[in-house]
């Protein structure tokens, strides 16, 4: 539902109260009144975006978690957890008007104020008009954003994180490995039929097995250092490196393959898809890394819907960093920095939905292939057509 839509269904004390927060003149008997009188204030684009330039950062944490989930309603429990999970480094007032210091009386050793709790947070959001609950039944406990609010958050959004990006000139080479995944889902399947992997007492392959497969797939890694600490990614993601971990849980998680005690099997499904790819298997094997990563990357669909947004044409990677790193919250051992850079754009590129290229000065680049824009925006009919490619 639209906001006129939702405005229509709510009760006169929250249009009362959205009413005072935008300062409408209007009878605040009159429910009609009052809701015309919304409308037209929070239609204009200067109304509209000095509400979103005094968000902090953590408010536009919470609502940029809204923005790109399929589902229309949220549970107050959904949305608390939503707020703690924007509330991480640092939280400043993202573009807002701050009073120069020589204006501001500051007390010496002064506590700051603590945030507003969760609730706190959700309360402000439906006094904005930015968020609805139901009236009666079960919907009453359900939280939803007016579709129309979304497209201009985003809009507006969008323009706000286009003022930090540095655009490009098509570099000499880049990487693009469209179909290559796909193909490595065959190449590991068929490797897996003609050999008898012996796995070890954890689970995973030998390291004799590991490297004969890995020179045998599209794209060359190294295994993780001894050591190193891998956990949260993927089923066997300590043992293999990231993109060969992904093939291997998506074929596990298809039933391709058997773990039976020490050997590693190919199942019936598994012959079947090494005699024919499904159609769309580049598809299902983007959904399948947004379920596996939505763990350590609690924001990861709206990452990739703003990566998809925001390289449509070259764009450098240094200021697609600058502009999404605030969004992204550590986990453990990795970075902000290391989750855009290894966790995201890395495996995007291994997907086949991000080219990757690099210019004479050491710039690296980025831009989204159309079948990527197509696979992320939900509009792909049947398999894309592999384009040309360039090696780095």
């Amino acid at each position: 539902m639209n906001l006129s839509d939702m405005l229509g269904l709510a009760d006169i004390q929250q249009l009362g109260r959205i009413a005072d927060v935008y300062r409408c003149e209007c009878n605040g008997n009159s429910k009609n009144e009052l809701i015309q009188s919304i409308l037209s204030t929070v239609s204009r684009n200067d109304v509209f975006e000095a509400q979103v330039s005094s968000m902090s950062l953590e408010d536009l944490r919470f609502l940029n978690s809204l923005l790109f989930e399929p589902q229309g309603s949220y549970s107050l429990e959904d949305l608390i957890a939503r707020v703690q999970q924007s509330r991480f480094g640092s939280t400043p007032v993202h573009n807002a008007a701050v009073a120069p210091a020589k204006n501001r009386r500051v007390k010496k050793n002064a506590m700051p104020a603590p945030p507003p709790s969760p609730r706190e947070m959700i309360v402000k959001f439906k006094h904005q008009g930015w968020l609805f609950n139901g009236i009666s039944g079960p919907g009453r406990y359900l939280f939803q954003v007016p579709a129309d609010l979304k497209t201009r958050f985003r809009d507006a959004l969008a323009r706000r994180f286009a003022t930090e990006l540095v655009y490009a000139e098509e570099p000499p080479f880049y990487r693009d490995e469209q179909t290559l995944m796909e193909g490595d889902v065959t190449c590991l399947l068929h490797y897996i039929y003609h050999h008898e992997v012996q796995l070890t007492a954890d689970g995973s392959m030998y390291k004799r097995f590991i490297l004969q497969l890995m020179g045998l797939l599209g794209v060359q890694e190294e295994l993780p250092a001894k050591g190193e600490w891998r956990f949260g990614y993927g089923k066997h993601f300590n043992h293999y490196p990231n993109r060969l971990s992904l093939l291997y849980d998506y074929c596990s998680a298809n039933r391709y393959i058997a773990e039976n005690q020490s050997q590693l099997t190919l199942t019936a499904a598994g012959e079947a898809r090494l005699a024919a790819a499904p159609q769309g298997e580049n598809a299902s094997l983007y959904r399948y890394w947004l379920k596996a990563y939505k763990g350590p990357i609690v924001n990861l669909l709206s990452l990739v819907h703003w990566i998809d947004s925001l390289a449509a044409n070259w764009v450098t990677v240094a200021s697609l960093r600058t502009a999404l790193v605030p969004y992204i919250k550590p986990y453990y051992y990795d970075s902000a920095d290391t989750i855009l850079d290894t966790r995201i754009i890395a495996m995007m590129v291994h997907l086949g939905l991000l080219r990757l290229g690099e210019h004479p000065d050491s710039r690296a680049v980025v831009r989204m292939t159309k079948a990527g824009h197509a696979i992320i925006s939900g509009t792909l009919h049947g398999e894309p057509k592999s384009p040309r490619t360039q090696h780095l």
